[in-house]
């Protein structure tokens, strides 16, 4: 194994230990790429290895888990206080709880988007959104775009792309998928059997698409047109992430439903939201129990979450944001050009940013590189040319200089690591079509 120091016997039993059962998949993938990292102690803006050889600024944040950091300190004072009242809790009770996080996100929502179900993962809060579109309908078809990603369960999968779904079994009937940022082929697509469209503000799995002008709005406008419900899904780009609390506040639309997790957990407690219009939840009237989640809306979470949003939509922490944004957007454009031959430019909507790379081939290179330079950095799976770049919200101005420097570093040894690559990719295929 390509170690950077010889592991201690505790981290060597923790990899032995997950190699055989937990993911041997993942293990040997680590392995090969020189990458046996271990979460170990972790703070703030980085994660340590368990060995404490290394620590990486986390510029990935398991796409906004960690957008207030990792163990806050108010968070986890939060959910210990509230250990001394609260567990769980009962989803077929009645929770004050869950009433008071229910009320505090209906109040920094627009509009009549009042009524909010709890769930633990973003892919369960998606599977209710398209649950209610087709009940609220009566229709069956849901639109969703090419390149997205909305989880790993059962409707949620089906919205998917393919990759992500062929190896389970045949798709679900009723799902179709049309490019991102292309309306007319949406109009297109939809019909009189059209129950819902479903996409998220910026489809980061996609490489940070920001949406062209327009494109939402003349969305939006089609789904009113033809009785359609429009589902955004902000799983990664709410809570601030984009310099304002919720990304579509961008495009001047409003939601028929808004799916949130990730953040709202607080990085601490696991907890999704799918929040509706008023009308909506009349889908539930003849049985409320029609839909209910175990852990979905567990009371300690709730208290962590109510003030996730406190801290999220206070003004100075969304100039901060866009501070941020704003410094990151220099630095990366001076960086531009001094790799201009590789890194081609930032797409960038606040804190929501992507690397665009020369080719498909760069984004997991830069991937390597970062890590090797301590930085924890992925690229997008539906379109490799794009590292995702998400830091923690709450980071301090000053550390933009200290992640553009590794990040500097980083390029450089990415442009000298590809060339070998694509001749070792090049050499392989050669040699397995000479055996064919």
């Amino acid at each position: 194994m390509n170690r950077e120091k010889k592991m201690s016997q505790g981290k060597e039993k923790a990899f032995r230990d997950f190699r055989e059962h937990v993911s041997s998949g993942k293990a040997a993938f680590f392995e090969k790429y020189g990458m046996p990292f271990i979460m170990g102690r972790r703070e703030q803006c980085s994660i340590g290895d368990l060995d404490e050889g290394k620590h990486l600024f986390n510029l990935h944040c398991n796409g906004g888990v960690f957008n207030l950091g990792h163990r806050n300190r108010e968070l986890i004072d939060i959910l210990k206080k509230g250990l001394d009242t609260y567990d769980i809790g009962n989803g077929h009770l009645m929770s004050k709880a869950r009433a008071d996080l229910a009320k505090a996100i209906a109040d920094l929502m627009p509009e009549d988007l009042d009524y909010t179900v709890f769930g633990v993962s973003g892919g369960e809060a998606v599977d209710l959104a398209l649950k209610v579109a087709r009940a609220h309908t009566g229709k069956e078809k849901i639109i969703s775009v090419k390149g997205g990603y909305h989880g790993h369960t059962g409707l949620a999968l089906a919205a998917g792309d393919e990759k992500y779904r062929a190896p389970f079994g045949p798709q679900l009937p009723g799902f179709v998928q049309v490019p991102f940022g292309d309306a007319e082929a949406l109009a297109v697509e939809m019909d009189s059997n059209t129950a819902g469209v479903i996409l998220e503000t910026i489809p980061a799995t996609l490489g940070i698409a920001v949406p062209p002008e327009g494109y939402l709005p003349a969305v939006r406008e089609l789904c009113t047109e033809r009785g359609t419900l429009l589902i955004i899904d902000e799983v990664q780009t709410g809570l601030g992430r984009t310099g304002r609390l919720w990304g579509f506040e961008h495009f001047g639309i409003v939601p028929d439903m808004v799916v949130l997790g990730k953040g709202l957990s607080g990085g601490i407690y696991p907890i999704t939201a799918t929040v509706m219009r008023r009308p909506l939840e009349a889908v539930f009237h003849d049985d409320p129990f029609i839909h209910v989640s175990t852990f979905g809306g567990a009371e300690v979470g709730c208290l962590v979450a109510k003030r996730v949003l406190e801290m999220s939509s206070d003004r100075a922490f969304l100039a901060h944001v866009n501070e941020l944004a704003a410094a990151f957007d220099r630095g990366v454009e001076t960086l531009r050009k001094k790799h201009p031959r590789f890194l081609v430019g930032l797409r960038q909507l606040g804190l929501m940013m992507g690397l665009k790379l020369k080719d498909d081939l760069s984004g997991p290179v830069l991937s390597k590189t970062a890590y090797d330079h301590d930085l924890l950095m992925v690229y997008a799976n539906n379109d490799p040319s794009v590292c995702q770049f998400l830091p923690p919200l709450i980071m301090d101005l000053g550390e933009v200089d200290l992640v553009l420097e590794r990040l500097d570093r980083a390029l450089a040894a990415a442009k000298r690591l590809r060339p070998l690559l694509k001749i070792k990719q090049q050499v392989e295929g050669f040699v397995e079509k000479w055996i064919q």
